[in-house]
């Protein structure tokens, strides 16, 4: 089979492209000063209810009965799920903490392209589709006094819209031809089953490139290299991470994203070394959430408040940040979702004040346009 025509004809799976894409992107970039930011887009919609369990909340265990995996207490309230237990001793540390309910201004149509779109803009979704063109981050440099571009890092063919705008950007890619996750490679053998010959020879190209081995293999790439500029001048990073549309057997599919989640954060520690690491703050941000009920196929659909994961020697961690809207039908969004009680683009905010000194109106006319803070959070030491 031809690889280029097998990727050409992969381009028609629009929802599986947003949710899963096959090849990651990575950006970096140079600032003055010794903190530094790095930012994760979980592709695919995080279910913040489950990787943040609300245990407390008696409605979880009655919308999730065949959703909710083991998970290890946080504090008597929240739950984290084990997937991520190796994160534990940061917790402990007081370098990892959460926020949940907490979403972008996108609402109701659910779409991982929109979605993304307005996450890595970071506008309210008001605005014209002109003004999301560029990324947060990107305007970031923008405003930061004496900040360079170093590089601007994209693994595959595009950068990330994260960082997309007036900053340099170049490619870098680790050594791997292919890379699709678990359920794109589901949906794709499902898709061409029809097709003994494209069935067989799809089922044939997957087990050869070894995609379920080696996207951990990526994940540690990435993150190692992420530490290893971050101790040299670079000091804002974002990547993505793939995996997080969990439409059905989530108990089983959502674990794989989480350890790569874990992995990323604990590589990033370990590579950055304590006095980096003391001044970093790692941001894990998701498109939407997922709804509070369980489908029919043990799976859960998209959604819209969701969980961010925030980690590193400069949070304020051992906490789980945001108020809580609680899961009573009449307490949620759209009597299906959770309520959103906070702004991703505000808890980023934030820690660009706390990490370069922004002061408030920079952030919310120029980084973060339509953005209005709410009071400091107490996130960032």
């Amino acid at each position: 089979m031809d690889r280029r025509i097998f990727l050409r004809g992969l381009g028609t799976l629009g929802c599986s492209a947003a949710a899963h894409p096959w090849l990651t992107t990575l950006t970096l970039a140079a600032t003055p000063g010794e903190n530094r930011l790095v930012v994760i887009i979980l592709r695919g919609a995080m279910d913040g209810l489950d990787v943040v369990q609300p245990r407390g909340d008696a409605g979880l265990a009655a919308a999730r009965p065949g959703v909710l995996a083991k998970a290890v207490d946080l504090d008597g309230f929240y739950a984290l799920h084990d997937g991520l237990s190796d994160l534990m001793p940061l917790w402990a540390a007081g370098e990892l903490a959460f926020v949940h309910a907490t979403s972008t201004p996108y609402r109701d149509k659910r779409s991982h392209f929109d979605g993304q779109g307005l996450l890595e803009a970071g506008t309210g979704a008001d605005l014209a589709p002109a003004a999301q063109r560029d990324g947060w981050l990107n305007r970031l440099l923008a405003v930061l006094p004496g900040a360079q571009s170093e590089t601007a890092w994209a693994v595959g063919r595009e950068a990330m819209p994260i960082l997309a705008g007036a900053a340099v950007a170049q490619n870098w890619a680790p050594d791997q031809d292919l890379q699709i996750s678990p359920p794109a490679r589901a949906l794709l053998e499902h898709v061409y089953d029809a097709d003994p010959l494209f069935h067989r020879t799809s089922v044939a190209a997957f087990d050869l490139a070894g995609m379920e081995e080696r996207a951990g293999q990526d994940t540690d790439l990435i993150a190692d290299f992420v530490a290893e500029r971050l101790r040299g001048p670079a000091r804002i990073a974002a990547f993505s991470l793939t995996g997080w549309d969990t439409h059905k057997g989530q108990e089983r599919a959502i674990r794989r994203p989480l350890d790569q989640l874990q992995r990323a954060v604990l590589r990033l520690k370990a590579g950055t070394g304590p006095e980096v690491w003391g001044k970093t703050v790692v941001m894990a941000m998701t498109e939407f959430g997922r709804t509070v009920r369980q489908n029919g196929s043990g799976g859960t659909d998209h959604g819209t408040g969701g969980a961010m994961l925030v980690a590193g020697g400069a949070v304020r961690g051992g906490a789980v940040h945001g108020r809580w809207p609680g899961l009573a039908e009449a307490d949620l969004y759209d009597r299906r979702d959770l309520m959103p009680t906070s702004d991703v683009r505000d808890w980023a905010a934030q820690a660009m004040m706390g990490l370069f000194g922004l002061d408030q109106a920079t952030l919310e006319d120029q980084v973060f346009p339509g953005l209005r803070m709410d009071a400091p959070k107490g996130l960032i030491l």
